[in-house]
Protein backbone atom coordinates (compact mmCIF):
# COMPACT_ATOMS: atom_id res chain seq x y z
CA UNK A 1 0.00 0.00 0.00
CA UNK A 2 1.72 3.32 -0.98
CA UNK A 3 0.75 6.01 1.22
CA UNK A 4 0.86 9.83 -0.02
CA UNK A 5 0.80 12.84 2.08
CA UNK A 6 -1.28 15.19 -0.36
CA UNK A 7 -4.22 17.92 -0.81
CA UNK A 8 -7.91 16.99 -0.92
CA UNK A 9 -9.62 20.09 -2.81
CA UNK A 10 -12.70 21.63 -1.11
CA UNK A 11 -14.78 24.78 -1.15
CA UNK A 12 -16.78 26.43 -3.79
CA UNK A 13 -16.16 26.71 -7.65
CA UNK A 14 -13.43 29.49 -8.36
CA UNK A 15 -13.11 29.48 -4.30
CA UNK A 16 -10.45 26.39 -3.22
CA UNK A 17 -8.86 25.62 -0.12
CA UNK A 18 -7.15 22.13 0.52
CA UNK A 19 -7.32 19.89 3.42
CA UNK A 20 -3.68 18.29 4.06
CA UNK A 21 -4.66 14.22 4.46
CA UNK A 22 -3.01 10.89 4.26
CA UNK A 23 -4.36 8.59 1.80
CA UNK A 24 -3.70 5.33 -0.05
CA UNK A 25 -2.00 6.67 -3.90
CA UNK A 26 -4.73 4.07 -5.50
CA UNK A 27 -7.27 6.09 -4.03
CA UNK A 28 -9.15 9.34 -6.09
CA UNK A 29 -7.96 12.71 -4.95
CA UNK A 30 -11.40 13.90 -3.22
CA UNK A 31 -11.73 10.44 -2.27
CA UNK A 32 -11.49 8.47 0.64
CA UNK A 33 -8.33 9.05 2.95
CA UNK A 34 -6.35 7.76 6.35
CA UNK A 35 -6.34 10.87 8.17
CA UNK A 36 -6.29 14.96 8.06
CA UNK A 37 -3.29 16.32 9.29
CA UNK A 38 -3.67 19.94 7.92
CA UNK A 39 -5.18 22.53 5.62
CA UNK A 40 -4.24 25.13 3.13
CA UNK A 41 -5.83 27.87 1.39
CA UNK A 42 -4.47 29.91 -0.97
CA UNK A 43 -6.83 32.26 -1.36
CA UNK A 44 -6.04 34.76 1.72
CA UNK A 45 -3.56 36.93 1.59
CA UNK A 46 -0.80 35.41 2.98
CA UNK A 47 -1.64 31.85 1.74
CA UNK A 48 -3.02 30.16 5.22
CA UNK A 49 -1.66 26.48 6.36
CA UNK A 50 -2.43 24.89 9.53
CA UNK A 51 -0.53 21.50 9.88
CA UNK A 52 -0.38 19.39 12.87
CA UNK A 53 3.28 18.84 12.86
CA UNK A 54 3.75 15.79 14.99
CA UNK A 55 0.94 13.72 13.01
CA UNK A 56 2.97 14.68 9.49
CA UNK A 57 6.48 13.42 11.08
CA UNK A 58 5.07 10.51 12.59
CA UNK A 59 3.35 9.83 8.98
CA UNK A 60 6.76 10.57 7.13
CA UNK A 61 8.90 8.62 9.60
CA UNK A 62 6.53 5.44 8.79
CA UNK A 63 6.86 5.97 5.00
CA UNK A 64 4.46 8.40 3.93
CA UNK A 65 5.03 9.91 0.68
CA UNK A 66 4.16 13.67 0.16
CA UNK A 67 3.32 14.76 -3.07
CA UNK A 68 5.41 17.87 -5.07
CA UNK A 69 3.00 20.61 -3.34
CA UNK A 70 2.96 18.89 -0.39
CA UNK A 71 6.71 18.77 -0.07
CA UNK A 72 7.10 22.34 -0.46
CA UNK A 73 4.40 23.55 2.62
CA UNK A 74 6.54 20.57 4.88
CA UNK A 75 9.55 22.66 4.21
CA UNK A 76 7.94 25.83 4.73
CA UNK A 77 6.56 24.56 7.74
CA UNK A 78 9.88 23.16 8.69
CA UNK A 79 8.76 19.50 8.83
CA UNK A 80 10.98 18.50 6.24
Amino acid sequence: MAVKIRLRRMGAKKAPFYRIVVADGRYPRDGRFIEEIGFYDPTKEPNLVKLDTEKAKAWLANGAQPTDTVRVILKKEGVL
